[in-house]
């Protein structure tokens, strides 16, 4: 598509039994995401808030729209600088997506690009268990990430079904995380940018207590993003509100003012 403009709307909670939340959002120029803490001593919410400050400054900074490449390696910087911080005593997971441009040249030189919008994708970046959701014109919900957990592996390996997965006993337990143990290699995808779609992005505070069948009616329901990141999250409480709850919804546009 050739022009394009982004609505959004993000909401936190801490929910109804931790007491902190150690969540926290991405919001930047074309970079959003949740980033889901853990750790004792507060670890996991300084995670956490390192990983949004970090991404978001440096996808800010940057001259012009950056590649998927150089996306992950601001993840590898998060991660590090995480890693020190808290010396491997906490970590977070971060899901969400970011603008990129597919011309090497322009993010690497500075130099201007012809194409302009038409350079455009989206990069979709993960690692853990928050999710990033995809929402079609139709209504359809398909989730783009994918876990990082002892359960999604089993899911893998035909050992378990999704919907056993859902409620098995070790489902919180991650297999990779930002700042924890060993270094994260994030997993990335490309998306073209098309008007009319709408992306999700939360914590597993919300795809934990809430079924993907009534966030997606929540979704179709409510027009205006902030609206239906709001509901989301209360559903999530009424549900048990049993983790902190993060969300963000992302629309995509089409721009009516351009020539």
């Amino acid at each position: 598509m050739t022009s394009f403009t982004l609505r959004v709307g993000a909401r936190s909670d801490r929910g109804l039994v931790r007491p902190l939340n150690e969540d926290s959002l991405l919001l930047g120029d074309g970079i959003f995401g949740v980033c889901d803490g853990m750790g004792g001593h507060e670890a996991g919410e300084v995670a956490s808030r390192m990983c949004a400050h970090i991404l978001k400054e440096a996808y800010d900074d940057a001259a012009h729209r950056p590649t998927s490449a150089l996306v992950a390696s601001y993840l590898r910087s998060a991660d590090d600088a995480i890693r020190t911080a808290i010396h491997a005593r906490g970590g977070t997971t971060v899901s969400g997506l970011a603008l990129v441009t597919t011309d090497a040249e322009t993010a690497a030189t500075g130099a201007d690009s012809t194409a302009g919008e038409a350079d455009l994708q989206w990069c979709v970046f993960n690692v853990g268990d928050s999710r990033t959701y995809r929402v079609t014109p139709s209504g359809a919900l398909a989730q783009i990430t994918r876990d990082h957990s002892q359960v999604q592996e089993l899911v893998a390996l035909g050992q378990l079904t999704q919907e056993q997965a859902a409620v098995h006993p070790r489902r919180h337990v991650i297999t990779r995380a930002l700042g924890a143990g060993d270094a994260a290699e994030a997993d990335l995808w490309n998306l073209p940018v098309v008007a009319g779609e709408r992306f999700l992005v939360c914590s597993d505070g919300l795809s934990g207590e809430v079924h993907e069948e009534t966030i997606a009616e929540v979704l179709s329901q409510h027009a205006d993003p902030q609206q239906a990141a709001d509901r989301l999250i209360l559903l999530a409480i009424e549900s048990g509100g049993r983790d902190n709850i993060s969300v963000v919804v992302v629309d995509v546009l089409e721009d009516s003012t351009a020539d």
